[in-house]
């Protein structure tokens, strides 16, 4: 019996990595939470669909891993969940302050959740590839492992931007805060905030518990600021080891959303709210309304530049709101640590105006935005043409307008 030639598989790690050069319909760039919302989005869309990340799924934590609970329960996630709270403790250099929230807020497991999207959103059709994307010429990407090609495109891999052509932006003299955080083992039983120039002058200090395990970091709205001795200094006040370091740059302005024939969704398009760097959430939401411009191409509703530019406008919609908490954060960054900042803190104590704040602060990024298809249309965004073709044929692009760019 002869034996039978094993395939090739695609290496992990180092220089060995196998050639990986590959033609698809949609290739999504970074496989975190807007990535993942948007592969969701294309579910049983018969396109082929190709998902790469530099890291393995879930693999690569950067932040607190934090966010209303209504969002998990939305997208089917719970089982990630390690920890709920319904009040938010506050704390200045002169008071300490309880807000009650109208809703709960939750620590999840990074990993978990990220296995979980990806569950939710594979498909015969859908692959994923570790690979690390360097730039991208027209409708061809290039990785450390060969050229990517694909009518549809979609950079979610963060801040860097990497597939934009525009100047790259360079912290620290960039629209960027910057935060660290150390995970350790312990417990908890409360959400806290710390407004206190004694850790970080520009900026916020934070103790989020998750099950077995805590999460302390600092974050400052000056990106010029370092934040690892203040984090360290904190974790000890608080009676935890500095151990497992991880921390991010975080984009705090919007970007265009669309930029020569890509989608950009989560950090890359500046989707993370100012003031409270909440990212995870509004990377969730934008990736969903990208996936469903994605969807409406493969399935002949839409034009690429139709969609991209009903996408845009989209994103662009939300900017009075970022504009505002971008304000707010530049007002209690000269603030800090006045007796002025904690009078305003301390007026949140009062159910009925946290209520109303915390609720207008919601709707930013509503979690009823993941049952309602339609909420992104593309038939309000951008008028559209056509085709008179059936379903099952429009299912997956033609060859002979793969790399055109006007997409029927």
């Amino acid at each position: 019996m002869i034996a039978e030639e094993m395939p090739v598989r695609a290496t992990k790690r180092g220089e060995q990595r196998t050639a990986l050069e590959r033609d698809c319909d949609v290739l999504i760039c970074g496989a975190s939470f807007a990535g993942l919302a948007a592969a969701r989005g294309l579910a049983g869309s018969g396109a082929r669909v190709l998902l790469v990340d530099r890291y393995e799924i879930g693999e690569r934590q950067t932040s607190a891993c934090a966010m209303p609970t209504a969002w998990l329960r939305a997208l089917g996630l719970m089982d990630s969940l390690r920890q709920s709270f319904d009040e938010l403790v506050v704390h200045t250099p002169f008071r300490t302050s309880r807000w009650s929230l109208p809703w709960s807020f939750s620590t999840f497991d990074y990993r978990e959740l990220c296995a979980l999207m990806w569950e939710r959103a594979c498909s015969s059709e859908l692959e994923f590839e570790t690979a690390t994307v360097t730039g991208r010429a027209g409708l061809t990407v290039q990785t450390d492992r060969g050229e990517l090609r694909a009518p549809l495109i979609v950079d979610a891999l963060g801040w860097r931007r990497v597939l934009s052509n525009a100047t790259a932006i360079q912290p620290p003299a960039a629209p960027l805060s910057r935060g660290l955080e150390v995970h350790t083992q312990g417990g908890g039983s409360e959400l806290e905030l710390w407004f206190d120039a004694g850790y970080i002058r520009a900026g916020y200090s934070w103790c989020f518990p998750a099950g077995d395990e805590v999460r302390v970091g600092v974050g400052s709205f000056w990106p010029a600021h370092h934040v690892k001795e203040p984090t360290v200094r904190l974790a000890a006040d608080l009676g935890f080891p500095a151990e497992g370091y991880q921390g991010n740059w975080i984009p705090h302005e919007l970007r265009r959303a669309d930029e020569d024939g890509v989608f950009f969704a989560g950090d890359s398009a500046g989707h993370c709210l100012p003031l409270t760097a909440e990212g995870i959430r509004t990377a969730l939401y934008f990736g969903l309304a990208c996936g469903r411009g994605l969807r409406a191409v493969l399935e002949g509703r839409r034009t690429r530049e139709q969609a991209l530019a009903g996408y845009g406008a989209f994103s662009d919609s939300h900017s009075r709101k970022f504009n505002w908490l971008l304000g707010a954060q530049r007002a209690f960054g000269q603030m800090t640590p006045s007796r002025a900042m904690t009078a305003i803190i301390h007026c949140m104590e009062n159910r009925r105006l946290s209520t109303w704040v915390f609720n207008h602060y919601l709707e930013i990024a509503p979690p009823s935005f993941v049952d309602r298809p339609g909420a992104l249309s593309p038939r309000r965004l951008a008028p559209a043409s056509y085709s008179s073709a059936s379903t099952a044929a429009r299912r997956r692009i033609p060859s002979s307008i793969a790399g055109s760019d006007r997409l029927a």
